[in-house]
């Protein structure tokens, strides 16, 4: 049986963590985190590396686009689960990657990381 896909959950609060972590293992991922922190998040990156991720764009040490650099230079995709609306002037490191809204529909959140899986498989 193969192993399941590994999915980095970045997120500073607590029970939304836990509720995309308790999705995304109904889903069939093995979860890495929720992490925090940026800092917590890169240290974990220095010896792993997840199929694909979920990225809260505001943490308690900054923003996430320090792991978004690290993950696009992995080419490790990511969606990006956010409180904040889209914008189209985003930094480089987030062009391109699919931007949920929180509060999202689990079964869009799920379909969303499984279709960025299965890209990276």
């Amino acid at each position: 049986m193969m192993a399941s896909p590994c999915c980095m959950i970045v997120e500073d609060q607590a029970l939304i963590g836990m509720s995309l972590e308790a999705f995304l293992e109904d889903a069939g991922f093995s979860v890495a985190g929720p992490f925090l922190s940026c800092a917590d998040a890169l240290r974990w990156l220095e010896h792993n590396t997840p199929h694909v991720a979920v990225l809260d764009v505001s943490l308690r040490d900054g923003t996430s686009l320090p792991i978004a650099r690290e993950l696009k230079g992995r080419n490790t995709p990511f969606a990006i689960y956010s409180g904040l609306p889209f914008t189209s002037n985003l930094p480089d490191d987030l062009q391109g990657v699919p931007w949920l809204e929180k509060p999202v529909p689990r079964e869009e959140l799920t379909a969303t990381i499984a279709r960025l899986g299965r890209a990276n498989a």
